[in-house]
């Protein structure tokens, strides 16, 4: 989804971010401003969309990977009619992807993380 869509909380809230920049720089009338709310809203928006982007990416990784822990640590439904030996090698294998995947979130985070914060610094 474009936060920039009107009626998105990210644009309603540059929205308010322009008019208040706007009315401390022309007073409440804003007598004399040449540009309007919209295009400083723009300008606003601009600037954060990449934080923005990254936070709803990261939002997502994390959203995808409860789901899939949450789906590898549900009892399988023929839990019962399994051995114990069959039951052990399943949970084992669930465990060692649950594993698997929580480190690659880790990861992937970390990384993010990192760009985010090397692309602010070139900022």
């Amino acid at each position: 989804m474009n936060e920039t869509t009107p009626g998105s909380p990210f644009a309603s809230a540059t929205q308010v971010a322009a008019e208040e920049v706007l009315r401390v720089i022309y007073g409440d009338d804003l007598e004399g401003c040449a540009v309007t709310v919209n295009e400083v809203a723009g300008a606003i928006g601009g600037a954060f969309q990449p934080q923005a982007d990254y936070e709803n990416a990261l939002s997502e990784l994390h959203q995808k990977g409860f789901e899939a822990i949450q789906l590898l640590s549900t009892p399988p439904p023929d839990g019962a009619g399994l051995s114990p030996e069959e039951l052990r090698t399943l949970l084992s294998e669930r465990l060692d992807s649950i594993h698997v995947l929580t480190k690659k979130i880790l990861s992937t985070t970390a990384a993010a993380k990192a760009k985010a914060s090397a692309d602010a610094a070139r900022s």
